[in-house]
């Protein structure tokens, strides 16, 4: 059969984007999805995201990792459905969505799409870094310069290690630039590499830098590779609430591919 697919894209962060309203595409199929996601021998993306349709929302999201299984929640993966969603008419300017992680509130403005993420109160703080899940886990690692790491060697041994092992985690590398600026690398399970940008891992680095006291901003700048976004909240005591994860989600094509 042939499959209509859209792509899109947020800071780098690249996604298969397929209506599933009508609930044809078979997302048992691991090994369909992750060759979709290849960048040899399918359309090549970071994930594969289903638009369904919900009971109460606008919409469902149904994210899967590239290496075909169903994943975590994914913020440049959600800011990029609501992108998506608008593209197909299912919303305007405003949404309210179902995910794994449950509801998400989010609004959209010249490309630019504002999501609301879940609140944030159990962060484990030890002496070598962070560790707080915003939709997916995140370990943190403040270091001198971010530019000498290498990513996917390092990370990969964070995520397979005590106390992580199988179940894993997303590893995310943070140097200091300014009182509120921060550059971030992030290796992501489930990739199993480095991505240009991980929406969940820079939430979570805005948050560990602020519970860490490396930043006293509550809204705060991310540079990833694959651009720049915006970590807001609000917090009292141990509690992060209010948190939005903002930046650019990118139509860049649609197409058809037997399958």
């Amino acid at each position: 059969m042939k499959l209509h697919f859209y792509k899109y894209q947020g800071t780098g962060n690249d996604f298969i984007m397929i209506d599933n309203r009508s609930l044809f595409f078979p997302k048992s199929n691991v090994g369909l999805i992750e060759k979709l996601c290849n960048r040899r021998f399918g359309i090549g993306a970071d994930g594969l995201i289903l638009l369904e349709n919900s009971e109460k929302q606008d919409f469902k999201m149904m994210y899967y990792n590239a290496d075909g299984n169903e994943g975590s929640m994914c913020g440049n993966g959600g800011r990029c459905i609501v992108a998506f969603a608008k593209q197909l008419g299912i919303i305007k300017n405003e949404t309210s969505f179902d995910a794994i992680d449950g509801l998400h509130f989010a609004s959209v403005k010249n490309e630019i799409v504002s999501l609301k993420m879940i609140d944030v109160s159990d962060i484990v703080e030890e002496s070598t870094h962070s560790f707080l899940n915003t939709g997916s886990p995140h370990h943190v690692t403040f270091c001198n310069s971010v530019s000498t790491i290498n990513v996917k060697e390092e990370g990969a041994k964070i995520r397979y290690g005590a106390p992580y092992f199988k179940t894993g985690a997303n590893v995310n590398f943070v140097e200091k630039t300014s009182n509120n600026t921060f550059k971030v690398r992030t290796y992501e399970r489930g990739v199993e590499d480095e991505t240009l940008a991980c929406g969940t891992g820079v939430t979570a680095v805005a948050i560990a830098a602020h519970k860490t006291q490396k930043t006293t901003k509550n809204t705060i700048e991310i540079e990833v590779l694959g651009g720049n976004l915006e970590v807001s909240f609000k917090n009292e005591g141990k509690n992060y609430t209010n948190v939005f994860l903002k930046g650019p989600a990118q139509f860049v094509f649609e197409g058809t591919i037997e399958i």
